[in-house]
């Protein structure tokens, strides 16, 4: 196997040849075989060893053995201690996700801090099969039936083309011992209960069972990767606007069929999953939205406007008449003119004796109101954007500049008429939004 195991990282994975590799070992069977196959093949490795405190002696017994496996091996040995029922409890999950979220946050740091290049996991053929059953029974699309990717940016897991019936061999013959898990053959587990119950017979159906399924998957991540093609060339047809905005056109999207699975697959990967409300929200009125935990789609007239949340900046921020002086999130250039120069949205020219500096930058809030230049009497923003036509996006990430509690311009559209020069004025303040 170590021959195979090397043919198969050098023409799969050819870039890991001198980089730092972390290898994440729990003691159990496949870990330690990847341990071995890895050090033996000459890669530079590290082992990382998770002890989530769930078995007691057990667990701490594992940790002693990964540490004796690296000295054996001749390699440096990380290790960590988890609260992971704590951490369950607290996050509302299953010990199991979160056993593997610390595990994996705790590879992200070790990657950041140290300087790692990869994480080696030892994932392999029985593993995907697993998977595959496991979303079956919950139900999934293409994606959850195409297998555990063999790259996941900084992830890799070289034993995927590997049986556990392979890598049981290769420890017996090579005298490799490992630690039993007696979780394993807990069947009040789901993927136990498939493992130890389900598989057997499925393997028992044909000889070549697994070889059959691991080409069957081949083929369905080749099918995914047709569709990603053609839902990317949709979206390279979508206009991005330059502050970021992408608009689609709603009447091209209904002309698409099979229209749910097309707003799954165009919109998931932007945390959108709910065909249902997408649907809904192309027939819905302006101004309608759906939220994801990072984007923003809203429908505005023809088009729907997906945005990335940014965080809101509920701070204020001091704008002082010395530029010097000035942290400010946009760029402001504040100058003493003689006369006016050039006029354009981005620019103002205020009665400097009107303005109590330092002045004031913050973002719109409800209630908020002001006197548009060249009107009489104010308005309300909330009013003043409706007839802008500013769509929701816009509305939050519009920037005021005041005077105290006074607004004194809605940057980039219009200034405030009780600031504006007159022919008593004695000193101009010119104002530069940098947009």
């Amino acid at each position: 196997m170590l021959s195979e195991f090397k043919k198969h990282v050098e023409f799969r994975f050819p870039f890991l040849k001198g980089k730092n590799v972390l290898v994440a070992c729990s003691g159990g069977l496949d870990s330690v075989v990847l341990a071995h196959l890895c050090q033996r093949m000459g890669l530079a490795v590290t082992l990382a060893h998770c002890n989530f405190k769930l078995r007691g002696a057990e667990s701490d017994g594992d940790a002693e053995f990964v540490r004796r496996l690296g000295a054996q091996l001749g390699v440096e040995v990380l290790h960590k201690d988890f609260d992971t029922k704590a951490f369950a409890s607290t996050h509302r999950g299953s010990v199991q996700m979160a056993a593997r979220e610390l595990r994996y946050q705790w590879f992200s740091e070790l990657i950041r801090d140290r300087e790692f290049d990869f994480v080696l996991t030892a994932h392999h053929a029985d593993d995907a099969l697993e998977t595959f059953l496991i979303n079956l029974s919950r139900g999934t699309g293409m994606e959850g039936l195409t297998g555990i990717p063999e790259v996941n940016n900084e992830v890799v897991r070289p034993l995927l083309v590997f049986s556990r019936e392979q890598i049981a061999t290769y420890a017996e013959k090579q005298n490799i011992t490992w630690r039993e898990d007696s979780s394993n053959a807990d069947n009040k587990y789901l993927r136990n209960r498939i493992r130890n119950q389900i598989v057997p017979h499925l393997k028992a159906l044909h000889p070549t069972f697994l070889q059959n399924f691991k080409q069957t998957q081949e083929y369905l991540q080749q099918s995914q990767a047709l569709i990603q093609n053609h839902l990317n060339e949709i979206r390279e047809g979508w206009h991005v606007t330059d502050d970021g905005i992408t608009q689609v056109k709603i009447s091209d999207l209904e002309k698409l069929n099979p229209l749910p699975a097309y707003l799954y697959g165009l919109f998931e990967p932007y945390g959108f999953t709910d065909f249902d409300a997408l649907k809904a929200l192309l027939k819905a009125s302006s101004g309608k939205q759906v939220v994801s935990k990072t984007h923003t789609l809203l429908k505005d007239r023809a088009y729907l406007l997906l945005s990335k949340i940014k965080n809101r900046v509920e701070e204020t921020f001091l704008v002082f008449e010395q530029r010097d002086k000035n942290d400010l999130p946009i760029d402001l250039r504040l100058e003493i003119v003689g006369a006016f120069e050039k006029f354009d949205d981005n620019t103002v020219y205020l009665d400097k004796e009107k303005l109590n500096f330092p002045l004031v930058l913050r973002k719109w809030e409800k209630g908020d109101y002001f006197y548009p230049f060249g009107m009489k009497g104010k308005k309300k923003l909330s009013k003043f954007f409706k007839d802008e036509k500013m769509d929701l996006i816009s509305k939050e990430n519009q920037w005021l500049l005041c005077s105290d509690e006074q607004i004194v311009w809605v940057l980039g559209r219009r200034a405030d008429e009780r600031f504006k020069v007159e022919e008593s004025t004695r000193q101009i303040v010119k104002i530069t939004w940098i947009a």
